[in-house]
């Protein structure tokens, strides 16, 4: 049974990839995931602000006494120190050397300098691809949509002008017309597109009238969401395309092949169930596929995508909404 696939110009053994969490962000982790079956490694996401705040902590240490003795300065050599990103580096390029599948590199960054310096610097250390993790909430009311759309577009364009490795965008749902956004994302040099990002967003304690911090992992109905975006796009762009949020069962895998996504991206399930449910994932992927008389993926990726009119898949979509909440209405009132 052939299970190959490619993603980012990257041939992947299976398309179960391992997408960023706690689980991919050192070297041991890294390798148990790898040794579970993983095809592939999305390292867990660098988040600028996180250097950042590091690196001023560390250089107030270093700067701390450091004209106590001026008369003495002349007498040392300067110190050369590492930075906190050099760390992150460090596993990304024992990862790369050692996993033995594509490890990709995952960044979050907030200012234009930091995409760039981040994407060059994880390119040398050795990422086979690099997933920008666009993460930003417009609070400013006077920001416009359009504004928000061509900031992460113009990100997009300055870090393909300076890396050679494929880069991805992992996508919010948020946008008015995430196909537009994915479109244009594709025209702009997008190798492939995750759907989509989580927003883990704050709650509120009546109690201490304060911010509710908590972690809720994916639940297998929040897949719909980027299948219904994966079955609409997979003919009409030309990017690869990743699910990512509620795959938790090898049939979960299926239905995303067959909306045309090239991979499958799984972290909450492994989180929950332990990295070796990969294989769980894979075997229950084989039975699905031998009981459809399937020999490859590549025999029904995209066999449930949509190939009509933009306006028959419009009605389609209308029609199921309004078969569920009469389904739905139908269990309430029996």
């Amino acid at each position: 049974m052939d299970m190959r696939t490619n993603y980012l110009g990257l041939e992947l053994a299976h398309p179960v990839v391992a997408s960023a969490s706690p689980l991919t962000a050192d070297l041991e982790d890294i390798l148990r995931v790898v040794d579970a079956g993983a095809s592939a490694i999305v390292m867990a996401s660098v988040f600028e602000e996180d250097i950042q705040a590091q690196e001023l902590a560390e250089a107030a240490l270093w700067e701390t006494g450091e004209n106590s003795h001026p008369e003495a300065a002349g007498y040392f050599p300067v110190m050369h120190h590492a930075s906190p990103l050099d760390g992150r580096l460090a596993v990304l390029r024992s990862a790369a050397e050692r996993a033995g599948v594509p490890i990709i590199a995952s960044l979050n960054g907030c200012t234009p300098a930091g995409w760039l310096r981040f994407a060059k610097d994880m390119e040398q250390a050795g990422a086979a691809a690099i997933e920008l993790n666009f993460w930003h909430v417009p609070t400013n009311p006077d920001e416009t949509g359009a504004q928000v759309e061509e900031r992460c577009i113009q990100v997009l364009r300055d870090v393909r002008a300076q890396v050679k490795v494929p880069v991805s965008v992992k996508l919010s749902p948020f946008f008015s017309s995430p196909g537009n956004m994915v479109k244009r994302l594709s025209e702009n040099g997008a190798g492939g597109i995750v759907l989509f990002n989580s927003f883990y967003e704050p709650g509120l304690r009546s109690l201490t009238e304060s911010a509710e911090v908590d972690f809720v992992p994916s639940s297998a109905y929040e897949l719909r969401l980027p299948l219904m975006w994966a079955a609409l796009l997979s003919e009409r762009c030309q990017a690869d395309l990743a699910i990512s949020g509620g795959v938790h069962s090898g049939m979960d895998v299926a239905k995303c092949l067959l909306a045309g996504a090239d991979v499958a991206m799984v972290a909450s399930v492994l989180l929950q169930k332990g990295p070796n449910y990969i294989s769980t994932l894979l075997n229950e992927l084989r039975e699905w596929m031998s009981m459809q008389n399937l020999e490859s993926v590549k025999e029904f990726k995209g066999r449930m995508a949509a190939r009509g009119t933009a306006a028959q898949a419009e009605d389609f979509l209308r029609t199921q909404y309004r078969h569920i909440l009469s389904a739905h209405l139908t269990d309430i009132a029996g």
